[in-house]
């Protein structure tokens, strides 16, 4: 087995008994990237070709250099007798919405393509302080705006290395394809409606949604800063908790960061699941979404595969000491997109007002007579269709005569969203439950623009997720099979806030009790062939 295909965990052990070198490592990471992923996003890709479909293209910008300096610098402390950190020579990928000192930090946007960060994210610093090795910045929806990758400025856009025709999802795809392909055995991630879980789960491997707060956001480029969450994306529980562990905690640079000590997730991850009460909702069964035409809230059953691979996790749960609640009543489920819709959009316009082409960024080439013109110019050049939609939204909704009908509505609807967590998680209640168990997403992976363009049915992808970003809780995303077209199904494991330990366990429990199924000997297509 290549190096670059093992957990972070077992490369550990392999390093520290001096069986492995970093430098090997992530000569065998760079290997596997020139071999699977192709040309990196640029602005300028000119036609994608017959070739670049048949790649993955999860980076933006590699620093090889900058890696084999970190790796050595691992490698000497070995050598001296130094405690190199607990994800020593683990090769990383950070999605390009994390700033990155002396590197391009592009959001994947043309009014930041020329940005190079005077400073580094608190999570990105923690990980390197571990011993991370970071490979460099991988592509996303722009501003982290879509649930597909393909509104990257920086093309051609990341493909899901199960199948190149069909996406990895977003709007962390970058780093869902890297972990999956191989590129990477851990990646940074960030989730504002599903972001991280959403293309877990369309590329087979393990993501998780922290608690609001479990991990500092400082450095993270924001899109809705009381949703934005950062988190790990790995190929397995194991892999994720020692990372959610390096980064998570208390930060002074970021007020929203919880002053609440991190547990030893990996201490708690062999407990079992044996006396935790697990809850299926009919209400992540489908989706319920407007008619275009009407306006009517229209129902749909969630693919047939990906329920079958949900109670089968709940059965094998159970036969492993868990007490499966059936029909836990999740209400509120069905309107997490439409407050979404619009608590992001304001949040988002708010955001975006800082890119006007005077401190830092892109700066319109074109004479101009006045600041105002020159806001103008910069915004209309620098920013793509979907950042120009949520500030158009963003400021039609928060406008004085329409935010009672919808900001302060949407807002409602978000405690209403809490609320029903809150009563399924409240151990004095009817309920007690541990953890909630779902679908991660109503379909898997959907070929290359399918919906890309139809903002509605896109956002509809996430309503799974969704909720436990207006709620604040810890949400999980682990591989529970593939369907029919081979491609991954994800399932969800949610939990009351900074209940993390609690999914791992969970997730740990199901990897045990799904480690000789058929599924888990597949590779993704990039890797088979």
């Amino acid at each position: 087995m290549n190096p670059c295909d093992q957990s972070a965990v077992e490369l550990s052990k392999l390093l520290r008994r001096k069986e492995i070198s970093a430098v090997e490592i992530l000569e065998s990471a760079l290997e596997r990237i020139d071999q699977v992923d192709g040309r990196p996003g640029t602005l300028n890709p000119g036609a994608i070709t017959d070739a670049d479909k048949q790649k993955v293209h999860s980076f933006i910008t590699l620093t090889a250099e900058r890696a084999r300096a970190q790796a050595k610098e691992v490698d000497r402390k070995l050598k001296a007798g130094e405690d190199p950190g607990a994800l020593a020579g683990i090769p990383l990928t950070v999605k390009d919405i994390f700033v990155l000192k002396g590197t391009p930090s592009t959001a994947a946007s043309k009014i930041l393509a020329n940005f190079i960060s005077p400073y580094t994210a608190t999570p990105v610093s923690r990980l390197e302080a571990a011993g991370a090795v970071t490979l460099g910045k991988v592509n996303l929806d722009e501003f982290t705006y879509g649930s597909s990758n393909e509104s990257s400025a920086f093309q051609p856009s990341p493909r899901n290395p199960w199948d190149t025709h069909t996406v990895p999802g977003g709007s962390s795809g970058g780093s869902a394809a890297s972990v999956a392909a191989g590129e990477a055995v851990l990646s940074l991630g960030t989730d504002t409606a599903g972001s991280i879980r959403q293309p877990a789960a369309f590329c087979g491997v393990v993501g998780v949604k922290p608690t609001y707060g479990r991990v500092s956001r400082y450095g993270l480029i924001a899109f809705a800063s009381s949703l934005d969450c950062p988190g790990p994306v790995a190929r397995s529980v194991e892999d994720a908790a020692l990372m959610l562990k390096v980064m998570a905690g208390a930060d002074p640079s970021d007020d929203t960061a919880a002053n609440i000590p991190v547990p030893d997730y990996l201490a708690e991850l062999e407990k079992g699941v044996k006396g935790l009460r697990i809850g299926l909702s009919p209400d992540y069964f489908r989706i319920t979404y407007p008619d275009p035409t009407s306006g009517e809230l229209l129902m749909q059953a969630i693919s047939p595969e990906i329920e079958a691979s949900v109670r089968r996790a709940a059965s094998l749960l159970k036969e492993m000491g868990a007490e499966i609640i059936e029909d836990v009543p999740m209400p509120n489920t069905r309107y997490g997109i439409p407050a979404y819709f619009v608590i992001s959009r304001v949040e988002a316009a708010s955001n975006l007002h800082r890119y006007d082409g005077v401190k830092y960024g892109f700066r319109t080439p074109e004479p101009t007579h006045e600041l105002r013109d020159l806001y103008k110019k910069t915004r209309a050049q620098g920013f793509g269709p979907q950042p120009k939609l949520r500030i158009l939204m963003g400021m039609y909704v928060s406008a004085a005569q329409y935010s009672e009908q919808y900001y302060n509505r949407a807002l409602k609807v978000r405690t209403l969203i809490r609320r029903d967590f809150d009563t399924v998680f409240d151990k004095n209640g009817a309920y007690r439950l541990d953890a909630l168990l779902t679908p991660t997403t109503p379909t898997t992976a959907f070929e290359m623009g399918a919906v890309y363009g139809d903002s509605v049915l896109m956002q509809y992808a996430d309503q799974l997720t969704v909720p436990a970003n207006h709620a604040g809780i810890p949400g999980l995303s682990l591989p529970a099979g593939l369907d029919s077209k081979r491609l991954p199904i994800g399932i969800q494991l949610l939990g009351a806030d900074f209940s993390e330990s609690v999914l791992f366990r969970i997730g740990r429990a199901f990897e045990q009790a799904t480690e000789t199924d058929a599924w888990r000997k597949e590779k993704p297509g990039v890797l088979a062939s």
